[in-house]
C-alpha cells in the first residue's frame, strides 16, 4: 500500500461504487465481474491512487459481492498495486471485505454519530485488521459545519482512538465536511474557510492524521457552469492543500490549473472561497455567465426571441418547453399558412424534430422532452377545431398501439415511451393497463395500427406477452410486436417470445431506443435489413442461452437446507408485539414526504444519479433540480388539496418456522393456524455463506421459542388515476407522469414510515431507535420487510395470504389482479421479520427438487408451480 505519511496529494477514484455508478451497478447485478474489473483498471490508468469500492444495494448480497470483487482484484497486478477503500454503511460488509484484502485497506467510514461505545468497538476491530479509516466530523449532535465544531469532533475522535485503544494516528483520515459556498445564504459564506482552517488545526494539533473530503460539494451552487466550477475546485484545493489537505475525491481531468485561471475569475472565486467580502457571491454570480460553456461570454436568455420569425419562435418554445406564448404564436402561424394542418406539418413538427434530434444526441433529457410534448399538444388542441372545419387529416410517421398487458397495472414507462414517440410524429393509441389480449388485437385491427407495443412490470406479465405473440401468430397478424418493461429482457424476448410469432419481435429497453426502432420498422427501405439483423441477433442470443452455464454450481434442496442460516437466539429474545392483530393506518402527505427516497424518482425520468449528489452532476444536475422542484410543488398542492390520499393496514402475529414455511397463528396459544407463508431457499453452492430462506429468521416450532412475524399493505394511490387522467385530458403528459412518479415515491415512503412505526411502537423491538431518513434509506435499522414478487420471495401468489390475513381490500380498497399485481399501482406490501440477523438476499435460481417440494407445500400441481416459478427455475 502507498505510505500515507509520505505520499503527496492523493486522488481517490469512486466509479467502482454501485450507488454512484449506474454502469458498475449493472455489471455487478448481472454478475459480469470481468467487465467490472475493467472499471477498476480504468480508474487506476486514469490516475486514481486509491479505489473506493461500494456494494450497498438492497437487491444484492452485498457481502458476497464485496468478497468476490476484492478476491478478483487481488489477482490483477495492475489494479491491486493501489490501495482499496472499502465503502459501506453495513459493518458486516466492511468486515467481510477486510478479510479479503491483501495488505493495508482503508475503511469509509466511522464516526461518533452513534456514540463512543460503537465508535471504539468498530475502531478496535479495524485496528486488529490493520486498516486505516476515514473518520467523519459527525457526532451525536450531527454534522460539523463551523471550524470549531469540525476541530472539536476531530480532536475528540483522535484522542479516543489514540489514547483509549492505541489506534495508529497515521491511519486516521479525517473528513471535516466540505459544504457548498455562494448559495445566497449568509451562514454558508464561511464554509470553505471553516474547512481550510479546521484542516490547518488538525494538521497542527493532531500529529500524523490525514485530511480528505468530497471536492465537488464546494461548487454545488454553480452546477451547469463547468469553467466556474473548475476554477472553484482549483482555488479551493490550492488553499486547502497548503493548509494540509492530503487527499480528496477529485476528477483530475476537470481541474483548472490555478495559474491559468483568468485573473478576474480567479479573484472573484477567491473572494468567495476565502469569504473576503460580503459581496463575493453577488460578484461571482454576475461574472459567471461570461465563462459559461467554453468560456466565451454568454448573455442570459432574454425576451429577444419574441422578435424572431414565428417559425423560430415555435421551435424555441418547443425546445425550451415554454407554454406562455404558444397560443399566440400558433395563431400567428395559422394566419400565415394556407391550411391549419400545415402549421402542424410545418413549423410544429419541424420544432419537434429538433427536440427528437437533441434527445437522441443526449443534449436534452426526458423531463424536457415531456414538457416539449405538453407545448405541442396545447398548440395542436388549439388548431383542432380549425382542422375539423377543413375536414383534412394529417400524416404521421405511423400508428402505434401501446398497452400494459392483462393482470399488470404499471404504466409509467409505457406512458413515457408514448410521449417520446408522439414527439417524433408517431400517432399513439394508448390502451392503458390490464388490457386483455383479445382487446389489444381487435383494437389494433379496428384502428389500423402499424405496430403493437406491450409493457409489463411483474414477472407474470412475461407469460401474458408470450400468449399475445401466440395469438398474433394464430390469427395471421403481420404487425411488428414491441416488448418492453422492467422484467423483460433481450434474452427472454429471443427465447420465449420471438419464436412464437413469425412477424418482427423487438425488445425495446427504454424510451430513448423506441424512436429508432419504430422508424426502422416503418421505413420501406430499412425494415427488411433491420428485421434480418434482429433475426440474426436473436439466433445468437438463443445459442448463448443454450450454452450458458450457471455462474454458481446448483446444489440439491437437501444440501441447501443442510447449509441453512441458523439465527442466534441465545443473545436475542423475541419481543412480544405491543399490539397483536390487524389495524388500519393512515398517513398524510406532510408526514410521508419526509420519508421519501428520491433517487428512484430521478431514474423514472431517466436521470441517473444518487440524491442529493445528482444536483451536482455536470450533465443532468440542472434538469434534476427542475424536476425535483416540480415534484415538490405537486406535493405542496396535494398537502393543501387532499386530492391524493394514502391508506394502509398492518398486522402482527405469533409465528414459528416449520421447515421452509412460517406458520402464522391467531393468538399466543398458537393453537389456531391463520395461514402458512411458504418461502423459497437459495439453491446454489455457497462457499462462505449460508443458503438463506426467509423462514430462517423465525424461531423454529420445535425450539419452543415464542416468535412473531408481521405483514403490511399500503397505498398512496387513492386519487392517482383520476388526477393523472385529468392532466392527460388537458394535454399535459408531463404532470400526468409526475402524478404517478410522486405517488410511487409516497407509497414507498409510507412503507418506510410504517416499518419505523412497527419497530418503535406497534411491535416495539427497537423502541429507542433514532435514525434520520438517510439512515432509513440505507436500511441501518433492525429487521426487514421483503415483498412477494421480489428477490427474497419471488413468488407472487403469496400476496394473497397477506391480503387475506389483513383483510386488505376492506381496510384500504387495494385489490390484487389475476396476476397478483396491486391496484392502485402506487402500492407496496410485504412481510416483517425482526431478528437482528435478518437480511435481504436473492433466491435466484432454484432446481427441480425445490419446485416439486414447493408444489407439495402449496397443495399445487407441479405444472402450476412451474408456471409461477418459471423465472427462477434453473
Amino acid at each position: 500500500m502507498t505510505n500515507l505519511a509520505s505520499a503527496s496529494f492523493i486522488n481517490i477514484g469512486e466509479r467502482t461504487n454501485v450507488t454512484g455508478s449506474a454502469k458498475f451497478k449493472r455489471l455487478i447485478m448481472d454478475e459480469d465481474y470481468e467487465t467490472a474489473l475493467d472499471v477498476a483498471r480504468q480508474q487506476v490508468e486514469n490516475g486514481a491512487q486509491i479505489i473506493d469500492i461500494n456494494m450497498d444495494e438492497a437487491m444484492l448480497d452485498s457481502e458476497a459481492a464485496m468478497v468476490r470483487f476484492l478476491n478478483l482484484i487481488a489477482s490483477e497486478p495492475d489494479i491491486s498495486r493501489v490501495p482499496v477503500m472499502i465503502d459501506s454503511s453495513k459493518w458486516t460488509v466492511i468486515e467481510a471485505g477486510l478479510k479479503c484484502v491483501q495488505g493495508k485497506a482503508i475503511v469509509n467510514s466511522i464516526s461518533l454519530k452513534e456514540g463512543e461505545e460503537q465508535f471504539l468497538h468498530q475502531a478496535s476491530l479495524l485496528k486488529r485488521y490493520g486498516a486505516a479509516t476515514v473518520v467523519m466530523a459527525f457526532d451525536e449532535k450531527g454534522q460539523a459545519d463551523t471550524e470549531d465544531r469540525k476541530f472539536e469532533i476531530c480532536q475528540r475522535s483522535y484522542r479516543l482512538l489514540t489514547e483509549k485503544i492505541g489506534f495508529p494516528a497515521e491511519d486516521i483520515i479525517f473528513d471535516p465536511n466540505i459544504f457548498a459556498v455562494a448559495t445566497g445564504i449568509e451562514e454558508h459564506n464561511n464554509y470553505a474557510v471553516d474547512f481550510i482552517n479546521a484542516t490547518r488545526r488538525i494538521k497542527q494539533h493532531l500529529p500524523y492524521a490525514h485530511v480528505s473530503g468530497g471536492l465537488s460539494n464546494i461548487s454545488f451552487s454553480f452546477r451547469g457552469n463547468n469553467p466556474v466550477r473548475e476554477a472553484m475546485h482549483s482555488v479551493f484545493l490550492y488553499y486547502a492543500i497548503k493548509a494540509g489537505m492530503d487527499m480528496a475525491i477529485v476528477n483530475a481531468g476537470q481541474l483548472a490549473v490555478y495559474d491559468d485561471i483568468p485573473d478576474e475569475l480567479r479573484e472573484a472565486v477567491e473572494d468567495v472561497i476565502l469569504n473576503r467580502t460580503p459581496e463575493g457571491t453577488d460578484r461571482l454570480l454576475e461574472l459567471a455567465p461570461k465563462y459559461q460553456g467554453d468560456g466565451k461570454e454568454v448573455v442570459k436568455e432574454t425576451q429577444e426571441w419574441r422578435q424572431w420569425p414565428v417559425k423560430k419562435r415555435l421551435e424555441h418554445a418547443l425546445v425550451k418547453g415554454i407554454m406562455d406564448f404558444i397560443i399566440e404564436d400558433t395563431e400567428s402561424a395559422r394566419q400565415e399558412a394556407d391550411l391549419p394542418l400545415h402549421v402542424i406539418e410545418g413549423p410544429l413538427m419541424d420544432g419537434m424534430n429538433v427536440v427528437g434530434d437533441l434527445f437522441g444526441e443526449g443534449k436534452m433529457f426526458l423531463p424536457q422532452v415531456v414538457k416539449s410534448a405538453r407545448v405541442m399538444k396545447k398548440a395542436v388542441a388549439y388548431l383542432q377545431p380549425y382542422i375539423e372545419r377543413e375536414k383534412s387529416e394529417g400524416s404521421s410517421n405511423g400508428k402505434i398501439l401501446l398497452a400494459t398487458v392483462k393482470g399488470d397495472v404499471h404504466d409509467i414507462g409505457k406512458n413515457i415511451v408514448g410521449v417520446v414517440l408522439q414527439c417524433n410524429n408517431f400517432e399513439v393509441i394508448d390502451m392503458g393497463v390490464m388490457v386483455p389480449c383479445e382487446k389489444i388485437l381487435q383494437t389494433a385491427v379496428d384502428e389500423g395500427a402499424q405496430m403493437i407495443g406491450l409493457s409489463g412490470l411483474i414477472t407474470p406479465s412475461l407469460d401474458e406477452m408470450v400468449h399475445v405473440a401466440k395469438e398474433m401468430e394464430r390469427k395471421g397478424f403481420e404487425l411488428p410486436l414491441l416488448i418492453g418493461g422492467a422484467t423483460t429482457s433481450k434474452a427472454h424476448t429471443a427465447v420465449k417470445i420471438e419464436q412464437n410469432y413469425h412477424g418482427p419481435v423487438v425488445y425495446v429497453p427504454n424510451a430513448s431506443r423506441a424512436v429508432g426502432v419504430c422508424q426502422k420498422l416503418i421505413s420501406k427501405t430499412d425494415r427488411e435489413g433491420y428485421v434480418a439483423q434482429l433475426s440474426t441477433e436473436y439466433d445468437k442470443v438463443r445459442e448463448q442461452h443454450a450454452r450458458k452455464k450457471p455462474r454458481t454450481k446448483p446444489v440439491t434442496l437437501d444440501a441447501a437446507r443442510a447449509n441453512a442460516f441458523v439465527p442466534d437466539f441465545s443473545h436475542y429474545q423475541p419481543k412480544t408485539p405491543n399490539q397483536l392483530g390487524v389495524q388500519a393506518v393512515e398517513a398524510d402527505i406532510t408526514t410521508l414526504r419526509e420519508y421519501i427516497d428520491w433517487t428512484p424518482f430521478f431514474l423514472t425520468w431517466s436521470l441517473a444519479g444518487k440524491y442529493p449528489r445528482i444536483f451536482d452532476d455536470e450533465i443532468v444536475g440542472e434538469e434534476a433540480k427542475k424536476v425535483f422542484a416540480d415534484a415538490n410543488a405537486m406535493l405542496d398542492d396535494f398537502q393543501q388539496s387532499g386530492d391524493l390520499k394514502a391508506k394502509g393496514v398492518v398486522g402482527l402475529f405469533p409465528a414459528n418456522r416449520v421447515g421452509d414455511d412460517v406458520e402464522i397463528y391467531s393468538d399466543d396459544t398458537r393453537k389456531s393456524l391463520l395461514t402458512t407463508a411458504c418461502h423459497l431457499r437459495q439453491q446454489t453452492e455457497k462457499r462462505d455463506f449460508p443458503n438463506y430462506c426467509l423462514s430462517d429468521f423465525v424461531a423454529s416450532k420445535e425450539s419452543g421459542i415464542a416468535d412473531y412475524t408481521g405483514a403490511f399493505a399500503v397505498t398512496a394511490g387513492i386519487g392517482e388515476e383520476e388526477l393523472a387522467e385529468a392532466h392527460k385530458q388537458n394535454g399535459d403528459d408531463y404532470n400526468a407522469i409526475m402524478v404517478k412518479a410522486v405517488a410511487d415515491r409516497l407509497a414507498e415512503a409510507f412503507a418506510e414510515y410504517l416499518h419505523e412505526t412497527v419497530r418503535k411502537t406497534l411491535w416495539g423491538y427497537a423502541a429507542d431507535e433514532q435514525l434520520d431518513n438517510a439512515s432509513l434509506i440505507r436500511e441501518k435499522y433492525q429487521g426487514i420487510r421483503p415483498a412477494p414478487g421480489y428477490a427474497a420471495c419471488p413468488e407472487h401468489t403469496e400476496k394473497q395470504k397477506i391480503w387475506d390475513l389483513l383483510e386488505a381490500e376492506k381496510h384500504t380498497g387495494m385489490t390484487l389482479t389475476e396476476s397478483y399485481a396491486m391496484w392502485p399501482g402506487a402500492s407496496v406490501s410485504g412481510w416483517y421479520f425482526a431478528h437482528p440477523d435478518s437480511k435481504y438476499f436473492a433466491v435466484a435460481q432454484i432446481q427441480r427438487d425445490q419446485l416439486e417440494d414447493y408444489a407439495t407445500r402449496k397443495a399445487w400441481s407441479v405444472e402450476k408451480a412451474e408456471k409461477w416459478l418459471a423465472p427462477n427455475l434453473g
